[in-house]
């Protein structure tokens, strides 16, 4: 009886001791991707700086109303004029430009005024020298103007900087055979022209012909009878004679014809 009262004893038991488990049993691994947003630190970021205009960018902005200026009274295009600049001084860079205010590379020639000596085609040769950058704008265009060689240049158009480049060289202007393509590599580069365009007043409208030959000028910003006057070598007076007009005002998209 004893014994079989200890066999039930040990069967109807817990039986801890005989099951066991894994120790990492049951337990699950989730993996979970967490998008987060960062804020860069300050030495991370690139800052971003605007870029500073250039030395020839900045020559053009100093330079090119006078180059309009002379445009207007002696009839060479700005966008020459300009282009010569910056290409005879290195855009105001030059020894000739920083020391002597001569951005055109003229040389004395029976110049009576201040001088510079620098070597060119030969060493030492004489250069003219300026108070003022826009003396040497000025003379720019006496020189041109004042010398039978360079006649034929005021023949072309004066928005024909093409024919204008090419005219210098052959008139003896510049040695460097690839003078003109310079000038014009630098006129359609920076877009010159258009200081020719705005004294022409071609910004917006442009001149048109009809009636057999008959020219109609179609009003443009800052267009006067002055102006148009001068234009088209007649007078104020023709011009309102022609047209019936009773004043001198004048309104944008007018159009006026202009006598022969």
């Amino acid at each position: 009886i004893l014994l079989m009262l200890l066999l039930l004893s040990f069967g109807c038991g817990p039986k801890k001791g005989i099951v066991t488990k894994k120790k990492n049993e049951n337990k699950r691994t989730e993996k979970v991707e967490v998008k987060t947003t960062e804020t860069p630190d300050k030495e991370d970021v690139e800052e971003v700086v605007a870029k500073p205009p250039s030395s020839t960018d900045q020559y053009i902005a100093t330079y090119a109303e006078i180059a309009k200026t002379e445009m207007r009274k002696s009839k060479i295009p700005a966008s020459i004029t300009l282009a010569q600049g910056i290409l005879e001084s290195g855009s105001g860079r030059g020894r000739l430009a920083v020391e002597a205010n001569n951005h055109f590379g003229i040389k004395c020639h029976g110049w009576t005024g201040a001088k510079i000596y620098h070597d060119d085609d030969r060493s030492q040769e004489c250069f003219r020298k300026y108070r003022h950058a826009s003396s040497s704008y000025e003379d720019h265009s006496e020189f041109l103007t004042g010398r039978k060689r360079y006649a034929d240049l005021f023949k072309l158009k004066q928005d024909d900087y093409k024919g204008w480049a090419k005219g210098l060289k052959a008139a003896g202007y510049a040695t460097d055979r690839k003078y003109p393509q310079k000038l014009i590599s630098l006129i359609e580069r920076y877009e010159l022209y258009k200081y020719d365009e705005e004294v022409l007043g071609k910004n917006d409208l442009e001149i048109v012909r009809v009636n057999g030959g008959t020219t109609v000028h179609i009003v443009n910003k800052g267009d006067t009878l002055y102006s148009l006057s001068k234009r088209y070598n007649t007078t104020v007076d023709a011009i309102k004679s022609l047209n019936r007009l009773n004043s001198n005002d004048l309104a944008i998209g007018q159009e006026l014809k202009i006598p022969n």
